[in-house]
């Protein structure tokens, strides 16, 4: 069985992603900080009968990162890398003469120094599957200027940047930065509380996600959006 390392797991994008990839018999390494949480939705992705293991802590930890990818070594070996957890920087979000640099510095760990060194962890897992890849949850706040946006989207473009250098230094691995797009989660609504627009599920999102997997395109920048509309 293929096996996937899905951090920020425990709810929102990651847990539909790893339910989704557990129906497909995916086996699992489930990260996020909250052990109950995680437990929960970790119990809910074994119901597929696959192997999951999950795993408590703070990605911005190099022992945690290191224990990732031995419990991913432990099932066979790592053939995807999903870097979904994320950092705000400020909840809710602030514009950026307000914004903390506690808080910037805080997003730039989890979003962007975090997920370099997860996949350095886990490089030598990915050279040696013959179909090793890398997501990179991105943001269109990394490409567009929105109002109080800046810290998150700054740490999310230099998110994109690394993957995209990633996608050339290994030639053997699809590296995608993915923009997901608009999505009702706890995390939207810790930064813009009160926005209660309708959203799509993440569920709704992940079969841009299975798309990519399925049909491996070059390693590159791709929106979530774009890949359901041309379905």
């Amino acid at each position: 069985m293929p096996v996937g390392i899905i951090t920020g797991a425990s709810k929102g994008l990651g847990r539909a992603l790893a339910e989704a990839l557990a129906a497909r018999g995916w086996d699992l390494v489930l990260d996020a900080r909250g052990a109950g949480a995680l437990k929960e939705a970790a119990h809910g992705v074994a119901g597929h009968s696959t192997r999951v293991e999950a795993l408590a802590g703070d990605v911005t930890d190099a022992g945690h990162r290191a224990a990732l990818v031995a419990a991913a070594r432990e099932l066979g070996g790592a053939d995807l890398l999903v870097s979904n957890a994320s950092a705000l920087g400020a909840e809710p979000l602030v514009r950026l003469a307000e914004l903390p640099v506690e808080g910037l510095r805080r997003a730039l760990e989890v979003n962007v120094v975090a997920a370099l060194g997860l996949v350095r962890e886990a490089l030598p897992l990915l050279r040696e599957s013959p179909a090793g890849t890398v997501i990179a949850v991105s943001s269109d706040a990394a490409a567009e200027a929105y109002a109080t946006w800046g810290g998150y989207g700054a740490s999310k473009a230099a998110l994109d940047q690394l993957a995209a250098v990633l996608g050339v230094e290994e030639p053997g691995l699809r590296v995608w930065a993915v923009d997901p797009g608009d999505m009702a989660t706890e995390l939207y609504t810790a930064a813009v509380p009160g926005d209660d627009d309708p959203r799509p599920a993440p569920a709704m999102v992940v079969p841009a996600f299975l798309r990519l997997l399925d049909e491996r395109p070059a390693s590159g920048r791709y929106t979530a959006p774009a890949l359901l509309e041309e379905r």
